[in-house]
């Protein structure tokens, strides 16, 4: 797979599932994802967009995003796993999102080499 890691350091957030979504969410259009449930209002977007003091703001930074180049047809299987099931036998934790088009995971800053280095070994390309 070719693989593009985003320049970005991102937040993964959790807020209340009645609560509206930020203005400031909506402000950056590089990357933000957006998923309410019945349980709870998530939203993964730039580390530095985040501007809240809310007390129910949950919040998990210095997340790195690697985008996997699409389109990709919805028949394809087991893109998700050839790429975490490597990190996951190094003790890598992901962030998975998907779109339409493709799929982004998210690794901690401090595993990014790490994760690379494996991803690269497994004969993934970085673009």
């Amino acid at each position: 797979m070719n693989l593009t890691l985003l320049p970005e350091t991102m937040s993964v957030l959790k807020l209340n599932a009645s609560q509206p979504i930020p203005k400031w969410a909506l402000e950056n259009r590089n990357f933000v994802s957006i998923t309410y449930t019945k349980e709870e209002l998530s939203i993964v977007c730039e580390q530095s967009q985040v501007q809240s003091d809310d007390n129910n703001l949950q919040t998990s930074d210095d997340w790195k995003c690697i985008k996997v180049e699409g389109p990709l047809d919805f028949s394809l299987t087991g893109i998700i796993s050839s790429l975490t099931l490597p990190l996951a036998e190094a003790k890598i934790s992901i962030f998975a999102i998907s779109t339409y088009d493709t799929d982004y995971f998210l690794v901690k800053s401090d595993t990014l080499k790490q994760a690379i280095k494996i991803l690269s070994e497994q004969g993934h390309v970085f673009n």
